[in-house]
């Protein structure tokens, strides 16, 4: 996944994320839920996309700053949260532009399936957070890969793409898939302390129309874990 991928369906991406099951109603607000109050805290949305996570952990106070690799989808985030909003382009994979414990708490909201290695981000993010901040972060299930996938070595780390329809807009996606051993590891690896891991339920406010109707009266399903880490 390069950063022309995104800025090729940048606005199609947005909108389809603003209303859709998985990221309205899943995906978002359980990183809501895992981040409790903000208010006064100083926040760095990591790949912050066209940002709704973003604008939202800022509706609830927080001081936020965000950065993605994609142009396109930085400049679709400072429509969102004003031109003054503090924004910029940067790549998860390289060092990144702030000053070591700078931020209270970092989300990453399905940005580090898109990476091969992880030691080298996971470390930018530590030392960016202040000793005892918090880094919560959403990835797909590493079940889940088995299920579409099957056959595959589960255990193995693997590249792998899938096509994805966004308001009308087909795109195809890379990611890597890593087993929740080697997850964990890269965690305590590189500083970081397990707090929760979470399979959560999706949101109440759901509509009936937007649920996929093979839930039946389920309130969870597989499809995203969730990690809060803290600062070692």
């Amino acid at each position: 996944m390069t950063a022309q991928d995104y800025d090729a369906f940048a606005e199609a991406y947005s909108r389809a994320n603003e209303t859709n099951f998985l990221n309205a109603y899943y995906e978002r607000p359980a990183m809501l839920e895992l981040a409790g109050d903000v208010d006064g805290l100083r926040v760095l949305d990591a790949g912050c996309g066209s940002g709704p996570l973003a604008a939202a952990l800022q509706d609830r106070g927080a001081a936020v700053t965000g950065f993605d690799s994609s142009a396109a989808m930085v400049d679709l985030a400072r429509g969102r949260l004003g031109a003054d909003a503090d924004l910029q382009v940067a790549d998860l994979g390289e060092p990144l532009p702030f000053q070591d414990d700078a931020f209270d708490l970092v989300t990453a909201s399905l940005v580090l399936h898109y990476l091969e290695d992880w030691s080298g981000p996971l470390r930018e993010l530590r030392r960016v957070l202040r000793p005892g901040g918090r880094l919560i972060l959403s990835v797909p299930h590493p079940s889940v890969y088995l299920f579409n996938h099957q056959g595959q070595d589960y255990f193995t780390t693997t590249q792998y793409s899938e096509e994805f329809e966004f308001d009308g807009q087909w795109a195809e996606l890379t990611y890597w898939h890593r087993p929740l051993h080697a997850m964990t590891d890269a965690f305590t690896e590189t500083g970081f302390r397990i707090a929760v891991v979470s399979e959560p339920p999706f949101s109440a406010d759901a509509p009936a129309e937007v649920r996929p109707p093979n839930l039946g009266d389920r309130t969870a399903f597989l499809c995203f874990l969730f990690f809060v880490l803290e600062a070692g």
